[in-house]
């Protein structure tokens, strides 16, 4: 589990033994089954998630429909914005899958982040490339049909197709069930 974890960082700055060592001492490796809820609405957290196997969702629940806004799967963080702000959190998340997470809080990571300052350094570079990519994303969403979006999806994050629930990835994609049934059945008409 951490040599996935070394790694990833090692594209973004060089750890010593001692760096190394202070981040397996932190005990921050959770193992989770699938279907376990991790934040719930109206839970407060300090928790940030990195996961290193496996997928999380964030979801929120409207008019008793499970709205789906999210994925994350190996190599991807995720810092709730209920973290930043301290209020409640507005949304669900949990496993589509059996997982391994990292998880931490605020106060680890400051304290990490104090004895260690290329960490502070390594997490603005990530801050900075999940905003360019969240960025990103929104706007395709924004600015795509459905049809569109599904397309988006294949190319850029297949293995979502094969790991996801097709409610959820519906709900994902905007949306219902039928409709994203109806919408492969007419791209595989295409292709033919």
């Amino acid at each position: 589990m951490q040599d996935l974890l070394f790694d990833f960082i090692s594209k973004y700055v060089t750890l010593t033994e001692a760096e190394k060592n202070a981040i397996v001492s932190l005990d921050l490796f959770r193992t989770l089954k699938k279907g376990t809820t991790i934040l719930k609405k109206g839970q407060k957290s300090k928790d940030s998630y990195f996961v290193l196997e496996g997928c999380i969702r964030i979801y929120y629940i409207i008019d008793g429909d499970e709205k789906t806004t999210a994925f994350y799967t190996e190599m991807e963080a995720l810092t709730p914005p209920c973290v930043v702000s301290k209020t409640p959190s507005e949304y669900y998340v949990s496993c589509v899958e059996d997982s391994i997470l990292l998880i931490s809080n605020s106060d680890m990571e400051a304290e990490i982040n104090s004895k260690f300052p290329k960490f502070d350094l390594m997490c603005r570079k990530l801050s900075e490339e999940l905003l360019a990519k969240q960025r990103i994303d929104f706007d395709e969403f924004k600015t795509s049909s459905p049809e569109q979006r599904y397309l988006n999806l294949l190319q850029k994050r297949p293995d979502l197709i094969q790991r996801v629930p097709q409610h959820q990835l519906a709900s994902y994609l905007g949306i219902k069930p039928q409709s994203l049934s109806r919408l492969r059945a007419r791209i595989l008409e295409k292709k033919s």
